[in-house]
């Protein structure tokens, strides 16, 4: 590591490792550094007074706030590729003066993204980090739904989110799945999340799934429907063929993206 590195470039790193390891003491991060323990205990304050770390005795560990951040963005890297590509599938069906809704999960958070030029869109979202994506998109106005702030996610949910839902009619609601099951059941790791995917698709003329072929094959704690109720799944070639083919047989229509190159 060069001694010349900037403060700033330093202190990121420091960050960095600490989402790695649960703590890291200042004689190890001097010697990884190739600097004082002095000029350590400066980063490590400095973290501090941003809230990004707690100081230890001899160290100092990732605050809650920030060992969130890192677990957020570890799920929105994972397939990442995968995912965009599914996104770019989905921007095809949005066309000028829609309603949409999209949902917490990361797939549509990528599909957010490409809608920063949409016209006339309107985006229901219980997503903070969707809402976020588009707030300066000046042909996007976000609603954002109320309700319960899940713990350890950037989602609003239950109750109160289900009923705002029913204020609304929508002409494509985007969804994710934490899992796919192999009769085509669609899962959610948490039973309110289930319940507001249904909410969804109850508001919805069209209903889209967004899942990567890793989701296939699996189940989660809460059940949210099956692929007879929606209208269209949109997956990656790494799906099985022979899933994809008894899925087909339950009415949704199927578009695979290419893997992407690696």
């Amino acid at each position: 590591m060069a001694k010349k590195l900037p403060s700033a470039a330093r202190q990121a790193l420091i960050r960095n490792r600490f989402s790695q390891q649960l703590g890291v003491s200042i004689s190890e991060l001097a010697a990884e550094f190739a600097v004082s323990e002095m000029t350590i205990r400066r980063d490590l304050d400095a973290l501090e007074r941003k809230a990004q770390i707690q100081r230890t005795h001899g160290g100092a560990v990732l605050t809650e706030r920030m060992m969130f951040e890192f677990d957020y963005r570890e799920r929105r890297e994972r397939n990442r590729a995968e995912k965009c590509a599914i996104a770019v599938e989905a921007r095809k069906l949005v066309v000028p003066g829609q309603r949409l809704i999209l949902d917490n999960g990361t797939t549509s958070l990528e599909l957010a993204s490409l809608l920063k030029d949409g016209e006339r869109l309107t985006v229901v979202t219980p997503s903070l980090a969707v809402a976020s994506e588009l707030q300066h998109a000046q042909g996007v106005e976000v609603v954002l739904l109320g309700g319960i702030l899940r713990e350890g996610s950037p989602d609003l949910t239950g109750p109160v989110t289900e009923h705002c839902l029913e204020m609304f009619a929508v002409d494509i609601a985007f969804q994710g799945a934490d899992a796919i099951g192999e009769d085509g059941s669609i899962y959610n790791s948490d039973l309110r999340l289930a319940r507001v995917d249904k909410a969804m698709r109850r508001v919805a003329a069209q209903s889209c799934i967004l899942a990567d072929h890793t989701k296939f094959g699996h189940t989660a704690l809460g059940r949210s429907g099956s692929l007879a109720d929606v209208d269209l799944l949109i997956t990656d070639a790494g799906a099985p063929p022979a899933l994809l083919k008894r899925f087909s047989r339950l009415g949704a229509k199927i578009v695979t993206v290419p893997l992407p190159v690696a």
